[in-house]
């Protein structure tokens, strides 16, 4: 894999991971709600005028056209088990960004991820 699909993968991997970041800004912001009847107007106004949302949105939208492009230079075998990164990037920006928890199992389950990325990208 050359230096030109790994960019455009690592920047799929990183426009996705802020997108889920921004979408748990977003909710916290927001706070718990449940969708039904009575509320799906006011929620679903909410959920379309809160920045973080609209921003995720925009990220996800992007990285759909970063992905296709990468697609187009790298087989599918090999880049689509590379957005595991996703996991790793938005496990530690959670806990640097929104407070969340860094267990000893979550950093166990990162390191095998960090391992299984390196075995997949010098295939």
């Amino acid at each position: 894999m050359n230096l030109i699909s790994f960019a455009l993968i690592f920047t799929g991997v990183m426009l996705n991971a802020a997108a889920q970041i921004l979408m748990k800004a977003g909710t916290n912001s927001i706070g718990y709600f449940e969708f039904n009847m009575a509320n799906i107007v006011p929620i679903g106004w909410k959920l379309a005028t809160e920045w973080h949302i609209v921003v995720a949105l925009f990220c996800y939208a992007l990285s759909v056209i970063i992905w296709i492009l990468a697609l187009s230079r790298v087989p599918v075998s090999i880049a689509f088990p590379l957005l595991s990164m996703a996991y790793i990037v938005t496990a530690v920006a959670a806990w640097y960004l929104l407070g969340e928890a860094l267990s000893l199992t979550k950093v166990v389950g990162i390191v095998v991820i960090i391992l299984g990325v390196i075995i997949i990208s010098r295939a």
